[in-house]
């Protein structure tokens, strides 16, 4: 399970199908950055970052769950039509909002001792989520799976985690460099939709791994 090839199928994977999931995933990433930019102009600089986690918390599990949805329908050689993907992430939301609550907690939590505790507290919860939408476990018992499936892969996953987010951050760094604050609302809108539709292929790569890890676990062949 080189990481190497993890990011190779996973490239290959996003580019095949970077077009249904613009349509799918795009549409719910722009509606939370205008959310965002919208609270930002109520509220002012002072802005608290709960905020952002709060907003976060409204759209994230929604095209997240549909975006592993389609994952795992498009892994099995379906086509599975967007409609069905939302409305079944809508159904998962209340779950799904309340991991995604937790996880958020755990991490700032460790980040609050020292980073490298949030950090591990991150690559531990990696399959959290698609235990909950792939096998229908209840967040505590998805994220206590997620332990348990990623004991002896942390490196593993540390590195195909960091070699999706450093490139992000380094693109954000140089938007920045070349469009700084104060952005007019439309670029601002523009570059954090960007942002975060691109680190959706951290979900893409993090499958990826769940397929080869969870899948041998279960007694099925890895794909």
């Amino acid at each position: 399970m080189n990481p190497l090839s993890v990011l190779r199928d996973s490239l290959y994977f996003f580019r095949r199908n970077l077009a249904s999931i613009i349509q799918l995933c795009l549409p719910l990433v722009v509606l939370e950055s205008v959310c965002k930019q919208l609270i930002d102009q109520a509220i002012g600089a002072e802005t608290s970052p709960a905020y952002d986690v709060l907003v976060g918390l409204l759209f994230y599990p929604l095209y997240t769950a549909a975006l592993i949805l389609f994952l795992d329908a498009r892994s099995r050689g379906h086509e599975p039509q967007k409609r069905d993907l939302l409305a079944t992430a809508l159904r998962l939301w209340p779950t799904f909002a309340l991991l995604a609550a937790m996880s958020t907690l755990l991490i700032m939590l460790g980040v609050s001792l020292f980073v490298l505790p949030g950090m591990w507290v991150m690559i531990k919860l990696v399959f959290a989520e698609y235990l909950l939408v792939l096998r229908g476990l209840t967040p505590l018992a998805a994220m206590r799976e997620s332990f348990q499936l990623s004991q002896g892969h942390f490196w593993r996953i540390l590195v195909c985690i960091l070699s999706v987010l450093a490139p992000l951050w380094l693109l954000d760094g140089l938007s920045m460099m070349v469009y700084p604050e104060p952005q007019t609302p439309a670029l601002a809108l523009v570059l954090d939709s960007v942002s975060s539709f691109l680190q959706l292929f951290t979900s893409v790569v993090l499958f990826r791994l769940f397929m080869l890890i969870a899948e041998p676990v279960a007694g099925s062949p890895a794909q």
